[in-house]
């Protein structure tokens, strides 16, 4: 990945997302108005922030980067592993002009889903992280575009290899031709489980070496690679899968994690197709 940085602001990009095609980033925490403990581009709405600020925030973070924010859908993450595909019905007419959903109001999000895929130009996708894994798809044949949230349910729920076959449904998509970037996250070395975990890691993935044993009962976790298996699993060339390797818990200077943190703001992943 590499930063971007416009008006006390920054954010990262994927290398491998063609910029000319599609807009995917993620945000940090650099350059917002929240107060601690969410300082200070904390772009959540249901953490226990101040509304104000953090729509101040989505303001700002917008406007920078040149995004309609009142077109821009976000999901209720429950850490499940449904889709939801976004067409112009998806889009309700509110006042102002606005056709976001949740863009402004917590209630307005899509909800029940972690996932978000759409072909329609001039959307962004939203879904927001502080350890869970963001996951940006593109689909350049066909020009479509989703967003995944997986934390360590949804992994365990294959949310990544639903959202492709979800693509595949409604697009077309060739999973092999598919581009897919996970971007920051808690990262390997960081995210110890307990043997909830672990089983229903084994019972998803049987003995994939993304699982090693720490102490008792205890085992680290390995997300991104993961996620990896289970967008190859799909169909998913492993070249084309692009990994940022920051880890949440090594870069709480630039970026949050709930792990480290606990009550904590949430930086954004996004994904919109030009």
């Amino acid at each position: 990945m590499r930063p971007e940085d416009r008006d006390g602001l920054r954010v990262y990009r994927f290398e491998s997302l063609p910029a000319d095609r599609v807009e995917a980033f993620v945000s940090t925490r650099v350059g917002g108005v929240s107060r601690p403990p969410y300082d200070s581009l904390n772009l959540a709405l249901h953490v226990g922030d101040v509304d104000g600020d953090v729509v101040a925030n989505r303001q700002r973070l917008f406007g920078a980067y040149g995004l309609p924010l009142e077109r821009s859908v976000w999901c209720a993450q429950p850490h499940g592993a449904d889709v939801v595909v976004v067409t112009e019905q998806e889009l309700p007419h509110r006042a102002g002009g606005r056709r976001d959903r949740g863009a402004f109001s917590q209630a307005e999000v899509v909800p029940g889903v972690d996932a978000a895929i759409t072909n329609l130009v001039g959307v962004p996708l939203c879904v927001m992280v502080a350890d869970c894994v963001p996951i940006m798809l593109y689909d350049e044949r066909h020009h479509a575009a989703g967003i995944v949230h997986a934390g360590w349910r949804g992994t365990v729920a294959r949310i990544a290899s639903r959202a492709v076959r979800t693509m595949e449904e409604h697009y077309g998509t060739d999973p092999a031709s598919l581009r897919a970037a996970l971007g920051p996250s808690i990262g390997p070395d960081s995210f110890e489980v307990g043997p909830q975990v672990v089983a229903a890691v084994r019972e998803a993935y049987g003995d994939a070496p993304f699982v090693r044993a720490t102490r008792a009962r205890r085992a680290l976790l390995d997300l991104w690679e993961a996620n990896a298996a289970d967008l190859e699993s799909a169909g998913v060339g492993r070249d084309r899968i692009e990994i940022a390797g920051i880890s949440t818990t090594d870069s709480l200077d630039e970026l949050y994690s709930h792990r480290a943190n606990g009550r904590s703001g949430r930086f954004l992943a996004c994904v919109m197709l030009r």
